[in-house]
C-alpha cells in the first residue's frame, strides 16, 4: 500500500491563439500573475507600441537579426503576420519543458499550426493548444477602435484576418468560447489542471 505520496508533472505547453481584439492579451496578462509557468516573449520585427518595452513584451528584432534566426533554425514558429514578423526561440521553450515548466505561447494561427508540425517529441508531447473565439466581428471592430492603436484601413486588414482566423478554432484541442473576462480566466484554468491532472504527464512517488 502507497503512503504520503508525492507528484510533479512534465512541462506543459500551453499554445494560445484568437484574433486582434479578443482579449487574449488581458487574459495571458492576467494568467501571468496567478499561475506558476514561464511565458515564452516572442521575437518581431515590427516597433514596439507606448508603453511595450523590450524583453519583457517582445524582443523588438531588425529584419536582418530575425532572418539570421530563421536561417539558422532557431524559431519554433515564425510567421508573417500584418506585414511584421514574429517568431518563438525553440531554445528557451524546450529548456523550460526539460525543467518540468509549463510555458505559455502567444502566438497566431499560423504559428500554432508550425508548433503542431514541429517534430520535436519533447514539444510534440507537451501541447495543449487553446483558440480563444471572440463573441463577433462586430464586437471585434468596436474593440480595435476603442484601442486607438490603429488606423481604419488597418482595422479593416484584422478583421478580415480575423474572419479567417475564426474559421480555424476546429485545428485546436480547445476553444473558450469568449465571455466576461473572469469566465475566460475560469475556464483556461480549468483547461490547464486538466492536462496536469492527465496521467501520462505525472511522476508518484512514495516519501520516505
Amino acid at each position: 500500500m502507497l503512503n504520503n505520496l508525492s507528484a510533479s508533472h512534465s512541462g506543459i505547453l500551453f499554445v494560445v491563439s484568437a484574433p486582434s481584439g479578443a482579449g487574449k492579451t488581458t487574459l495571458i496578462g492576467t494568467l501571468r500573475k496567478m499561475m506558476n509557468f514561464a511565458y515564452s516573449v516572442s521575437c518581431t520585427t515590427r516597433p514596439p507600441r507606448p508603453g511595450e518595452v523590450h524583453g519583457e513584451h517582445y524582443f523588438f528584432l531588425d529584419s536582418s537579426t530575425f532572418a539570421a534566426h530563421v536561417s539558422a533554425g532557431d524559431f519554433l514558429e515564425h510567421a508573417e503576420v500584418h506585414g511584421h514578423f514574429y517568431g518563438t526561440l525553440k531554445s528557451t521553450v524546450v529548456s523550460f519543458l526539460n525543467q518540468g515548466t509549463d510555458v505559455l505561447l502567444d502566438v497566431d494561427t499560423c504559428g500554432a499550426a508550425s508548433i503542431r508540425s514541429c517534430n520535436d517529441p519533447i514539444v510534440k508531447n507537451a501541447l495543449a493548444d487553446v483558440f480563444i473565439m471572440p463573441p463577433g466581428l462586430e464586437e471585434l471592430g468596436r474593440r480595435l477602435r476603442n484601442r486607438g492603436t490603429e488606423a481604419d484601413e488597418q482595422i479593416a486588414v484584422r478583421l478580415s484576418n480575423a474572419s479567417l482566423e475564426m474559421e480555424k478554432w476546429r485545428d485546436y484541442r480547445y476553444t473558450i468560447l469568449s465571455g466576461s473576462m473572469d469566465s475566460d480566466v475560469e475556464t483556461f484554468c480549468a483547461i490547464m489542471r486538466a492536462e496536469r491532472a492527465l496521467s501520462r504527464r505525472l511522476t508518484i512517488a512514495s516519501l520516505p
